[in-house]
This record gives structure tokens, sequence and C-alpha cells, in this order.
């Protein structure tokens, strides 16, 4: 009996691969996309799916950085590619090398669902908008170095405000990185802040022309930019994210110049304008201030001004005297006040007493005042101070009121 051959999984499972990949061609597949998912390496993930089945797809960071828009759920595509089978969980799959919109219709779908969910976010809000500067003296473009836009721009600038200047970042507007190149010109400008204002667009195009303008990633560039930004992407009639998000929106690259500085031939006409009526203000106010004064000449109170001086000076004169006579009574009263005080004070101090003939008695050495007799011994020594100088004594005898002792 004949052993049958014994097959690892992984070999049944390369083989199943070798023969999806080797007997289906690339194809193209329409469906709707469902699961999506764009991973931080860069992949997209999804599913097609139509009414009774569904298909992994999966797209590599290098195509996926060709596309002009982003996947959504819901999005109807073309996808094409080849079919594959990933090993590790054996499920065949499409790996997507070119993948579009099945019409017009998907991109505007796709648009009003980023621009739905950035409203809500609230990278419309007007409170985030910033005042662009009246007179910018440096504007960043971030365009085509070889579209129309960077002529139109120039030439307006150059032809309403002489003197700006104008610095061109050159980026791709349409096809594969325009987006992210758009997003780091801004940034860039940012970072170095050499400019005043920046201007963000393009000419005009279709849809799938303008869709960088459309991306999530330059919106949010626009957003956090602390430059004033204008957009001016396509013709009137275009609308894009950046539009919505910019400080202000501009129908056209043209439009977009005549916004960033104002015409300075109009500037030195109304500057003359005011220099003329300021003149003729100055001019007018100077003749009434002229017959004003001319008046006030004629006037009954400018003739006999001197006389008015004259009598103030007289009357300061009076008052002065009346001071002068008020501050020597004053005087006089304070001083016989002062002598009357005097008298008294001199009256009651010891003194007067010493010039009449008194002394004062100290026992010695306690220096104590020897008001009574009776506190003395013979021997004991005393200073006795008269009105004139004093002398140190001894006492001999001491005699009471009654007999000596």
């Amino acid at each position: 009996m004949i052993e049958p051959r014994l097959y690892t999984v992984s070999e049944i499972t390369r083989h199943i691969k070798m023969l999806l990949e080797t007997s289906i061609p690339t194809i193209w597949v329409q469906g709707e996309v469902s699961n999506f998912t764009h991973h931080s390496s860069g992949h997209l993930y999804f599913t097609l799916k139509d009414e009774s089945s569904q298909l992994r797809c999966v797209m590599w960071r290098t195509e996926a950085g060709r596309l002009f828009f982003m996947p959504v759920n819901g999005m109807k595509v073309l996808a094409q590619g080849d079919i594959s089978l990933y090993e590790r969980s054996g499920q065949y799959q499409l790996v997507v090398r070119q993948l579009q919109p099945t019409g017009v219709g998907e991109l505007q779908l796709a648009f009003e669902r980023l621009k739905n969910r950035l409203r809500t976010e609230g990278l419309f809000d007007e409170r985030h908008k910033r005042s662009l500067p009246e007179y910018p003296e440096i504007i960043g473009v971030i365009t085509s170095p070889t579209g129309a836009a960077i002529r139109d721009i120039c030439n307006i600038i150059g032809r309403r405000f002489p003197g700006v200047q104008i610095i061109l970042r050159p980026v791709k507007v349409q096809g594969e990185g325009a987006a992210e190149e758009i997003a780091m010109a801004i940034d860039e400008f940012n970072e170095y802040e050499k400019a005043d204002l920046l201007i963000v667009g393009r000419g005009g195009g279709s849809i799938e022309e303008l869709w960088a303008f459309n991306e999530e990633t330059v919106a949010r560039a626009i957003y956090r930019s602390r430059i004033p930004i204008i957009s001016a992407v396509g013709h009137e009639i275009d609308f894009t994210i950046a539009d919505f998000v910019a400080d202000k929106r501009a129908p056209t690259p043209s439009a977009a110049a005549e916004l960033a500085v104002r015409d300075k031939g109009e500037l030195l006409k109304m500057v003359d304008f005011l220099y003329r009526r300021c003149t003729k203000a100055v001019q007018d106010r100077l003749r009434e201030a002229e017959a004003e004064l001319n008046d006030l000449r004629s006037s009954y109170l400018f003739q006999r001004f001197p006389d008015v001086i004259n009598q103030r000076w007289q009357r300061v004169d009076e008052l002065e005297r009346g001071l002068l006579r008020t501050f020597d009574r004053l005087v006089m009263g304070k001083t016989s006040a002062w002598k009357a005080a005097t008298g008294m004070l001199d009256a009651l101090s010891p003194l007067s007493a010493f010039r009449r003939g008194f002394s004062i008695c100290r026992k010695l050495p306690e220096m104590m005042i020897v008001r009574d007799s009776s506190v003395l011994a013979p021997k004991d020594q005393v200073r006795v101070r008269f009105h004139k100088g004093s002398a140190l004594c001894q006492v001999e005898l001491v005699e009471g009121d009654d007999e000596p002792q």
C-alpha cells in the first residue's frame, strides 16, 4: 500500500498562492469601500464589496502615495491589481496597484464627508481666522513655478504696489505627493517667519486636478499656520476644503493678488486728497483765529488791559500793607503775653528767694535738703548755697525751737 504524501500547511498555502498569482492576470475590480484603514506605515487596508461578496485589499505605501484622493467607507471605486494570498492567515487578497473613484460623484461624496468632519472639529470657525495685514512687505506664494498663477500674482502685485517682496515656494499642485508638498511649504514659511502673508493656490482644472487642495493634510497645515493665508484655487466657481479653512478665499490667483496688497496709486491719491483737505482746514482755522485776534485787539477790555494790571498791582500793595499791620499786632500781643508769663514764672522761681537773701542747706554726704535742725548733729558737714556761690560748713551747735544742744 502506497503511503499518501503529507503536506504541511505552509506548503499548501504557498502552492495555492503560486496558483492564484500565476493563473489570474492583473485585473480591474469594481466595488464599494468598507473597513478602510490608513495605517501609520502608509499602507492602505480595506475591503471591496458588492451585494453578495467581499474581497480583502491592500495597497502598499508607494502606490498609495500616488493617489490624488483618499478613499472613504461607502465610496465606489475601480481597483487594479493582482490576486495574491497572505500566507500567515491563509486568506486571498487583491494587491491594489491603481485606485480611482468610479465618477465625479464619488469624489464629491469624499469632499462632503471631509468637509463635514472638519467643520465639526471647528477648522472653519470664523473665530480662528486671522486678519490680513494691511501693508505686507513680504508675501509668500505657494504654487507651481511654471503655471499661470505665479505670473498673474507677480504682475498684479508689481503693478498695484511696487516694492513688495515676493517669495515663491515651488510645489506640485496635482498628482502624487502634491498635498504633502503644499503642507510642508506652509510649515516652512511658519518655521522661518520670513513672510507677512501667504497665497496658496493654482489655476483652474478638473476636480481631480484640484484634489490636492481637498486633502486633509493641506487643511490642517493651513489651520495651524500663524501667518495669514489667502487660498486661490481654480476659478470663481471652484470651492475646495482649503478655501473653507483659509483666512480669506480668493476666487482666482489674480483676485488673491488684489486682496493681498492695496493699489499704491489709489493710496497716493487718497494721501493727496487728505493733505489738501488738512491744508484747507488749517488755513480756514488760521483765518478764523486772525479775525478773533483782531476783534480782541479792538475790544474795550484789550484797550484798558494795562490799567487793569496796574489796578491789580495797587490791590496787591494794599493787601501787603494790611498783612503787615495784622502781623505787627499779632507779634505785639504775643510779646506782651510772653512777658507776663515770664514775670509770673520769675516770681515763683526759687532763684528769686536767693536774691532776697535766702539760702539752701544740704546735709552731706546725702545732699539731703535740711528743713529741720533736728536732723543735724554737731560736726555734721553741710553745704550752703547762696544767691551767688556756696559754702562748705561744719555744724558746731544745733538749736531747736526751744533750746540749744
